[in-house]
């Protein structure tokens, strides 16, 4: 339904404007108020030609690839319909089909191709700014006001295009890469070749070192591997001694991880390693060489423990006869503290046996007068 709406309401300024007379007016006579209407639309139309005009001129440097993304394209639509007349939803309509037309155009010098997280990055920036413009004051005429907004966007695409087409669209140095990206005239995802600039596979030389019953570590992953298309895995192979040919390579594993571990080498492993990236159907994107050298373990002897002389008769040694005296010293004080420490245990023991053998004295006592009183008692009652 909006897509019919949109439809109609881009018909008719066109038909319009063509039947005006180089006047300014219809080429058969009317009343003079429809003279006056005529006099606005051939207004309206030379505005909207100049509209044009400076839209074209506005943006006729920036990027693309907006265009393709179908958010964006439904922001628009829905901007276009929020307009309060029909001439504003022509008129924000041919702004937004001219800004579309200029970015296919542009998108030309720039390669004409983005990669997905490009364009989200820049989508997203567009739509904040899109939202902002929609949601803050307008003070200007809106169809002005819409040439800015689409200019933003425009420069906002070509920010991002002009950071990633030298850097990141074709990031090997050496090898081949081939990626997935857009392309921004057909808005189809297409695949792109990069060739190396050296023109070779073979990138680089690796010195690698390690020590007999150690371990090595061979890596031949680089950030541009993870933008080849389909599932292409790493080969190693080994050639012993130096290589002549490629077929003194021995396979010695296929693996989709880039790093490989050599365990307990020994002195016969060290030669020439190579790593190949391929697919499955055999093309090689990328080789890496390793040199290894294992060296042998050192010898290990044993030191020879070397034993002092003694000393000559008659030589003294101060310090070792205060060590005898301060052990002696120590010795008796702590024998003396032993001993008066059980004299003291002792006493304790015999005064806690007095104390008790006196209480128990003191109770019998009791016991006898009162059973002296009590028999008292009782005669004295007979």
């Amino acid at each position: 339904m909006k897509a019919e709406r949109l439809k109609l309401l881009s018909g008719p300024a066109p038909r319009r404007c063509a039947r005006l007379s180089g006047r300014g007016h219809l080429a058969y006579p009317h009343s003079q108020d429809v003279n006056q209407r005529i006099d606005r639309t051939a207004h309206s139309c030379w505005e909207m030609l100049l509209i044009v005009v400076l839209l074209f001129h506005r943006i006729v440097t920036a990027g693309a690839c907006l265009q393709c993304d179908r958010s964006i394209r439904n922001m628009h639509e829905d901007f276009i319909l929020s307009a309060s007349s029909v001439d504003e939803q022509i008129t924000l309509q041919m702004i937004a089909d001219q800004a579309y037309v200029s970015y296919r155009e542009t998108s030309r010098s720039r390669k004409g191709v983005i990669d997905p997280t490009t364009l989200y990055r820049a989508k997203t920036e567009y739509e904040s700014e899109f939202h902002r413009f929609l949601n803050g004051p307008h003070v200007g005429l809106l169809k002005y006001e819409a040439i800015e907004i689409m200019d933003k966007g425009s420069h906002i695409l070509e920010k991002h295009l002009e950071a990633f087409i030298p850097k990141e669209l074709c990031p090997n140095k050496c090898g081949l890469l081939n990626r997935r990206v857009m392309d921004c005239i057909s808005c189809k995802y297409k695949t792109y070749i990069c060739p190396a600039p050296s023109g070779q596979l073979d990138c680089d030389v690796h010195l690698v070192q390690a020590e007999e019953e150690g371990q090595a570590v061979l890596n031949c992953f680089l950030p541009w591997h993870r933008f080849l298309l389909g599932r292409p895995e790493y080969h190693y192979s080994r050639a012993i001694g130096e290589p002549d040919a490629i077929k003194d390579f021995q396979l010695l594993v296929v693996t989709q991880d880039a790093s490989i571990v050599l365990n307990q080498l020994h002195l016969d492993e060290q030669g020439t390693y190579r790593c190949s990236l391929q697919d499955e159907n055999g093309a090689v994107y990328y080789r890496a060489s390793f040199l290894l050298t294992v060296e042998p373990l050192r010898l290990q002897t044993r030191q020879p423990f070397v034993t002092l002389p003694p000393l000559a008769h008659g030589v003294y040694s101060p310090t070792e006869t205060r060590l005898v005296v301060l052990i002696v010293v120590v010795t008796t004080l702590s024998l003396a503290a032993s001993v008066g420490f059980i004299v003291l245990l002792r006493m304790m023991i015999n005064r806690q046996k007095e104390v008790k053998d006196l209480r128990i004295k003191r109770n019998g006592k009791h016991r006898k007068a009162t059973t002296w009183r009590e028999k008292q008692g009782r005669f004295a009652v007979a």
